[in-house]
């Protein structure tokens, strides 16, 4: 456990570190879906790696030592982790269970805004045109969902843009990306290093649904002019754009990578971050064995010592608590 409860640790941060760029070079859903699996399995190595560290703290303690039946000298010796690593880790991993809880809140308020707007806005069908002159185009995950469009938006495109910006916009909410964006803010909640592959990762799916709409036009380059005018249109009113919307992400990349041709499809990258997926879970799979064979011996070792004391059976303790079973 001394160095593979470490594993998951080192795993996260190369990842957070690597990933986001060559993740901007892949074709944008199998990026989407490497992010995703990224931040899900890294974030569940973090949590358990950091809960080990805070258990060997935790488990020297001798009231709990006493309530668990182990022994602490046992567990100084075969798990020498300094108290110093342990208080930390259970810091982190409590500030993580804070910072995932508020996010959560957050995260499910915005689905519920999202669900009433989607009541509010005029109309029945998928599409929802607003009399605004501000220029404004948008997703609304919901059941099944709406797309919102201000006529200003309407009045700065051309026909065939307008069908770009609509087709973009239902990519989002068939792929729903909305679920992508709230793993990436869940995840980036418990593990601050995961914030840039939530960068990352609206820029991708932004990407993802670019490539969608220039499928169903046709043309990339209607795609692109689509883009950059209702980036254009919407930066001169100084709006903010929302969440799954045709000018969300960056720009001039997105224009760029519509006017160049589709991206190739990369297995090195993937293969690569695979490889450190299934690494990060063989080090907690491994610290997670050692630390229960740890607390074995540690249990052992106590109740040997018991049955010393009061004249047992020492070798019939032993055998009570050999590996797989624990004293009642």
């Amino acid at each position: 456990m001394l160095i593979s409860v470490y594993v998951p640790l080192v795993v996260t941060a190369v990842l957070s570190v690597l990933a986001p760029r060559p993740a901007r070079r892949l074709a944008p859903r199998r990026a989407a879906w490497a992010l995703a699996c990224t931040a899900l399995v890294t974030t569940v190595g973090w949590t358990g790696s950091l809960a080990l560290l805070a258990f060997s703290g935790v488990a020297q303690i001798p009231q709990v030592a006493a309530e668990g039946r182990w022994s602490v000298p046992v567990l100084r010796a075969e798990d020498p982790v300094h108290v110093t690593v342990a208080v930390a880790g259970a810091l982190v991993l409590l500030a993580g269970f804070v910072s995932l809880v508020l996010a959560a809140v957050r995260q499910t308020r915005h689905l519920l805004w999202a669900r009433r707007e989607c009541a509010r806005v005029p109309g029945d069908g998928e599409l929802a045109v607003v009399d605004a002159d501000a220029p404004q185009a948008f997703a609304l995950p919901g059941a099944p969902g709406r797309i919102v469009v201000s006529r200003g938006m309407l009045r700065c495109l051309d026909d065939q843009e307008r069908e770009a910006l609509l087709a973009h916009e239902r990519a989002h909410l068939r792929g729903r990306h909305h679920l992508f964006q709230a793993l990436w803010r869940l995840t980036a909640a418990v593990n601050p290093l995961l914030r840039p592959l939530a960068e990352a990762g609206g820029y991708v799916l932004e990407r993802w649904a670019d490539e969608e709409a220039a499928a169903h036009v046709g043309s990339r380059k209607a795609v692109a002019r689509a883009v950059g005018r209702a980036a254009l249109a919407a930066s001169a009113h100084a709006s903010s754009p929302p969440a799954l919307a045709v000018t969300g992400g960056a720009v001039p990349q997105r224009v760029r990578a519509l006017l160049a041709p589709p991206p190739p499809r990369r297995t090195l990258p993937i293969a690569g971050g695979a490889f450190l997926l299934v690494l990060c879970c063989a080090g907690l799979a491994s610290a997670a064995f050692d630390s229960d064979r740890m607390v074995d011996d540690a249990q052992r070792a106590r109740c040997a010592v018991t049955a010393a004391q009061f004249g047992g059976d020492a070798h019939f303790c032993c055998r009570h608590h050999g590996p797989g079973k624990r004293h009642g």
